[in-house]
């Protein structure tokens, strides 16, 4: 069906759903129209203000309150950081470096406990992360599934799920009656913070994931239908989307039942090119069709809701030749988001959102099979919270959409040739202002130097391989007009009584800006390597950039009443340049390593946010200022020729007005308490308070073998972590074998003994680059049997460490493939099998179901702060033990970091990697990761601050799993410094609840 042109708001008050969608009651905004919204300034930064706000699309752009807005924006995910206060450290960062939203996965499992219960409580308040969005700045594109993937268990799909009927991802009425309780709850939040109701910043929400199943059945379109009429019966307002795996086609506007709603829907697809191919052109510039990208829906803007600012590693590594996500970091580097951003932004994406941008931990049992601990992702904010050199395309793309109009509004234009034709070159231009844009992309493996004669730019600039760059002509910065420039612009802002525009370009390079001035204008500069000359009514520029930071020009005069000036600056200068918005109008700030905060009192604006490194300072603001303050702390300033603020160096060499961080010592780790346990292998052990293993039928997509009970774990309400099972056998005479088959997720293993003794250890494994993505494994492990030395019944006792259930990425429920056991069989003698089973306890309130697994230290709180030692053993590290099973190891330690100093801190361990064990890591009873020493890739293990105490005592425990055929662990472990920074933000303590 071909959608009206009619605009989204337009529509509100007639929806057959009876609601308002824009917030304006329903009232008509004529400057929604088609074609009827000029360039012009974009809206402000959101607040929760209580006014009322619309929100609309065309082709080109989301249009808010009638203004075009280009959506820049990064992921993070709240459940992967589990310390509240954090996320503002995080979305603070992502404002500071140029993003104007953030986009958000809710976990349904990280939710929910068990079918009707839900916990939005502590390190899981999604109300509290949205109000921090909005305090921040920021705009929410919500993804609340029901169905996320995300590499979290079960692509989100709570555990308890996987026991129940009613096919997943589909129209089937039993798993639609889980989801809609699942909807009504997180929407009775996501409602509390909607952006046209002017409580909130949620502009966007996304329902399902990369959904490709059913397309053209019932089954699918139903399913996407009730979704859609679900989530505006809830209240929630704005556009919603879905994100396509790819460039598909699917689920376009008019391809399934919206309730007779025209304008409610946005077509989106997902990205995620490789380092070594050519970028792909997703638009204006491509195939075009439903398999063109944002050709599919020529009516809607151009929207990637997931492109690749990294990518996840599987166990062993083999995705980056074990070097983990350092190797994710250098591959997709700065050049790479440059490269593939500018084509992204050529071929009309104007609703951007990079996937991951701050990646964080997939702590507990939250990773899915195809991932470990760590979900670094290799995003431009790492995951000890560090910005990292990739920021800055993102930095500076993100401002100059912000600050130039122009780039709401782009039409393909005639096409043009640099040069050198090696270069790919993209025209654009607005048609509105006039203003042109070229996008010069090097696909080749050396620099290029060239021009483009076509475009009026005569002069030469050097792409460098694998990278591009963005030039402008005739754009509009204050009275003048640019005619060229060689450096790409970075922001355009009104400070104060004087225009300042920024330029970046790579360093070393002679950068040229030509501005048509039709007098003679004053010439100033502010640092010796700028030059110019005035000729035939235009200005002309030259600076070296980046030599000894930014370099500074003021243009006076030539016919214009308001000064402007030209900041040039190179990559790394530009991470050191802040606009930051106030009521009076915004601030420039030069210096620190970044800026979190500027608020004016009278002559004075108080500056807030970090240094990792002495520095100097210079601040440009609204007239009248004259005072600074940083962190709280006056910096004593002069007045410069450039109409800034500039921090008084002190006389005392190597001293700066804002000192470097001051040192953090960490203290080494001893003091271990030692205590094995597998109780449970012991055939005496008193089970009789386990579960009964006594079904016949299953959920569960693996079938039930004939003739045997049901084994796997979920069906008996055990989802996450280990599981044990006990078997009495009887008429076990002559027994000579058994063969246990089970199935878990990626490095799942099982060990097995019988009447107390060790039979063995079977383990998955370790993935190759075939099948570094498969969710399930099933294996079956044959031991020999000893004899029963007189002993009836005979006790054969399991432990599966089951990893995590598959991510149902096919919508083929294998997130109901089973975990655990799954058949037992015998050889010799026929043994009756009576079994019980025991997995983890009730969820623990505060570190909610994914914190712990089944192990008998983890029942009897042995992870936590404060648990009684008796009957532990001191002991040193490292250990070289030799035993199947498990063992613990506890120890405290104390901190105490200067307060006003961010330190990131994480537990490193280290061994001979022929020694095969793995270890689970618990910080104040948080399960912070499983380590396994004999795989990798990954050897350092994130504590969040909140969870760990900075200033005070924590409790390590370690358990210890080793499969007996090497001497194990744990090895060297001790305490990293991942980074520092003076500033940050007040960290408040997560509950840490002990014995």
């Amino acid at each position: 069906m071909e959608l009206s042109r009619r605009t989204f708001n337009a529509l509100a008050g007639t929806t057959a759903l009876g609601f308002a969608l824009s917030g304006s009651g329903g009232e008509t905004t004529r400057a929604y129209a088609s074609h009827s919204v000029p360039t012009g300034p974009a809206p402000g930064p959101p607040a929760a203000d209580r006014a009322r706000h619309t929100v609309g699309f065309d082709k080109y752009s989301l249009l808010v309150d009638g203004r075009r807005l280009v959506l820049w924006s990064g992921e993070m995910h709240p459940f992967r950081l589990p310390s509240p206060s954090l996320w503002r450290d995080v979305l603070q960062k992502m404002r500071a470096y140029g993003f104007n939203a953030v986009s958000v996965y809710v976990a349904w499992n990280y939710h929910s406990p068990g079918p009707g219960q839900y916990d939005f409580t502590g390190v899981r308040d999604l109300d509290l992360f949205l109000r921090t969005a909005t305090e921040t700045g920021l705009y929410v594109i919500l993804r609340p599934g029901p169905y996320i993937n995300a590499e979290v268990d079960g692509g989100g799909f709570p555990g308890w799920l996987a026991a129940t009927a009613g096919r997943a991802r589909t129209s089937d009425p039993t798993y639609l009656s889980h989801v809609d309780e699942w909807l009504t709850e997180v929407n009775a939040i996501a409602a509390r913070h909607l952006f046209t109701r002017g409580t909130g910043t949620v502009l966007l929400y996304q329902i399902e994931n990369e959904y490709d199943a059913f397309v053209d059945e019932p089954l699918g379109r139903d399913y996407m239908s009730h979704l859609y009429k679900k989530v505006r019966a809830d209240g929630i307002d704005v556009p919603l989307f879905h994100n396509d795996k790819g460039r598909n086609g699917y689920w376009t506007p008019g391809s399934f039942n919206t309730g007779g709603e025209e304008r409610g829907w946005l077509y989106g697809f997902d990205g995620y090119p490789s380092p070594g191919e050519v970028p792909p052109d997703w638009g204006d510039f491509g195939e075009g069709g439903l398999k063109g990208g944002a050709t599919a829906s020529p009516r809607t803007p151009g929207f990637v809701p997931e492109f690749g600012g990294g990518w996840f590693d599987p166990w062993g590594g083999v995705t980056f030749g074990g070097k983990g996500y350092a190797e994710a970091r250098y591959t997709r580097d700065a050049a790479y988001e440059r490269r593939f951003q500018l084509t992204n932004l050529a071929n009309g994406i104007t609703v951007h959102n990079v996937y991951m941008t701050f990646g964080g931990t997939s702590w507990g049992w939250l990773p899915a099979p195809q991932v470990y601990t760590s979900y670094d992702y290799g995003a431009a904010i790492d995951e000890a919270r560090r910005p990292t050199p990739k920021l800055a395309p993102q930095h500076q793309l993100g401002h100059l959409l912000r600050t130039v109009p122009d780039f709401a509004k782009l039409d393909r234009a005639d096409a043009v040739r640099a040069e050198d034709e090696r270069l790919k070159v993209y025209h654009l231009t607005n048609p509105d202002t006039g203003s042109h844009v070229y996008v010069v992309r090097n696909d080749t493996d050396a620099p290029i130097t060239t021009s483009i004669p076509d475009a009026g730019i005569d002069v030469a600039f050097t792409v460098a391989a694998h990278d591009a760059r963005l030039l402008t002509t005739n754009l509009q910065l204050g009275t003048p007009r640019l005619k060229y420039a060689t450096a790409q612009p970075m922001m355009y802002l009104k400070v104060g009584r004087m225009d300042v525009a920024v330029f970046t370009a790579p360093h070393g390079e002679m950068a040229q800006v030509l501005l048509e001035y039709p007098e003679e204008p004053l010439v100033t500069r502010g640092d010796a390597e700028p030059a110019w000359n005035y000729d035939l009514g235009v200005l002309r520029i030259t600076v070296p950039v980046g030599l000894d930071g930014p370099a500074r020009v003021r243009v006076e005069g030539g016919g214009s009443d308001t000064p402007l000036l030209l900041i040039f600056a190179d990559d790394p200068w530009s991470l050191r340049l802040f606009p930051v918005d106030t009521p009076t109008g915004p601030v420039l700030v030069y210096g620190p390593s970044m800026v979190r905060g500027a608020t004016l009192d009278g002559a004075t604006v108080h500056l807030t946010g970090d240094t990792v490194r002495g520095t100097g300072m210079e601040v440009w603001g609204p007239r009248g200022l004259d005072r600074v303050t940083w962190n709280g702390r006056p910096v004593p300033t002069d007045v410069t020729p450039m109409g800034s603020l500039r921090a008084v160096m002190p006389l005392t060499p190597g001293q700066f007005p804002i000192p470097p961080v001051g040192e953090v010592r960490l203290p080494a780790l001893g003091n271990w308490r030692r205590r094995d346990e597998n109780f449970e292998a012991l055939p005496d052990y008193d089970d009789s308070g386990w579960t009964r293993v006594d079904r016949t039928s299953s959920y569960s997509v693996t079938p039930v073998p004939k003739g045997q009970p049901v084994l796997f774990a979920d069906d008996y309400g055990f989802h996450y972590g280990d599981v044990w099972y006990r078997a009495r056998l009887t008429d076990a005479d002559g027994l000579e074998s058994v063969s246990l088959a089970y199935s878990t997720g990626t490095q799942g293993l099982l060990m097995a003994w019988l009447d107390g003794e060790p039979l063995g250890t079977h383990r998955m494994p370790v993935p190759d680059k075939d099948t570094a993505r498969k969710g399930s494994w099933a294996a079956t492990a044959t031991f020999e049997t000893p004899p029963p030395a007189g002993r009836s019944p005979r006790v054969l006792s399991v432990l599966v460490r089951r990893m995590a259930h598959d991510m149902d990425g096919g919508s083929a429920d294998s997130h109901k493939v089973a975990r655990g056991l799954t058949s037992v069989t015998f050889k010799g003698g026929s043994p009756r099998a009576s079994w019980r089973i025991r997995g983890e306890t009730a969820p623990d309130p505060v570190r909610g179901p994914l914190n712990n697994g089944g192990l008998y230290g983890e029942r009897k709180g042995w992870h936590l702060p404060g648990f009684a030692e008796a009957h532990w053993e001191d002991t040193e590290l490292p250990r070289a033990d030799r035993r199947q099973g498990v063992t613990w190891y506890r120890t405290t330690f104390r901190l105490a970091v200067d307060a006003g100093i961010d330190a990131s801190i994480g537990l490193t361990l280290d061994d001979d990697p022929e020694r095969a064990y793995r270890v689970q890591i618990f910080l104040n009873g948080w399960n912070m990761g499983q380590y396994v020493n004999d795989v990798g890739p990954q050897h350092t293990f994130v504590l969040p601050n909140g969870i760990l105490r900075t200033r005070g005592t924590n409790t390590l425990a370690l358990a210890v799993l080793s499969d007996g055929t090497t001497e194990s662990g744990p090895g060297d472990v001790r305490l990293s410094l991942l980074g520092t920074s003076a500033g940050g933000v007040p960290v408040a303590r997560v509950d840490s609840p002990g014995r």
